[in-house]
């Protein structure tokens, strides 16, 4: 469960109360110097939403009482995954987060995924650390397209990791980005993209990782 070893599990999460109020976590969110923070029923175990330092401010600005309860300004109740749900709905839950809220297999509250950790993990999945060349590579998006491409350069070397991007977009050159095996010379990679130019493959860019 990729999700759940990434998670900040509920013992290490900055939580409130649903009975706290609303001056009670303005308070704790000065403390922390978070911006938000979960709200959990009375129990400490079901998840009811987050609590957001803006959202307080605005509303003790505009002269709103400050003794309601954490639940009058409530926000993001839906916005959670299970820790055995897809990574991939991760990213489209957690798009304007600073974190995503992770359930348990009971519902109950878990922990948090944050938008640092996403990011971190993006990084290492590029493999930007143990990396030589990043290849981007234009093509025109067509079957076979990653499978011919992924040949010619398994000629010279190995590929560490590989992203496509712009599989959304009609009618437009599609980009192929590919990191390239440690210790791969500069010579090499000029003739891995003279061999893919010959194969109407054009690399449009190439990053060296460490000197760059």
């Amino acid at each position: 469960m990729l999700i759940k070893q990434l998670s900040v599990p509920k013992n290490s999460v900055t939580t409130i109360s649903e009975s706290a109020t609303l001056q009670e976590a303005i308070t704790l969110l000065e403390e922390t110097g978070f911006r938000c923070v979960p709200v959990l029923d009375k129990s400490g175990r079901i998840f009811r939403g987050n609590i957001y330092k803006m959202h307080i401010y605005r509303h003790k600005a505009n002269g709103g009482d400050m003794d309601l309860p954490v639940t009058h300004l409530l926000k993001n109740a839906t916005k959670y995954v299970h820790i055995n749900s897809s990574f991939f709905k991760i990213f489209f839950m957690i798009k304007d987060l600073p974190y995503i809220t992770v359930l348990d297999e009971n519902n109950n509250f878990y922990g948090i995924l944050t938008h640092s950790t996403l990011i971190d993990l993006l990084q290492q999945s590029w493999s930007i650390d143990q990396g030589s060349y990043v290849l981007t590579i234009a093509t025109p998006g067509e079957r076979g397209d990653l499978a011919n491409i992924s040949k010619l350069i398994n000629r010279y070397c190995s590929i560490m990791s590989c992203i496509t991007l712009d599989v959304q977009r009609e009618n437009m050159v599609r980009r192929t980005i590919m990191t390239l095996e440690p210790g791969i010379s500069r010579k090499t990679v000029d003739e891995i993209s003279k061999v893919l130019d010959r194969k109407g493959f054009k690399v449009v860019q190439v990053e060296d990782l460490h000197n760059d």
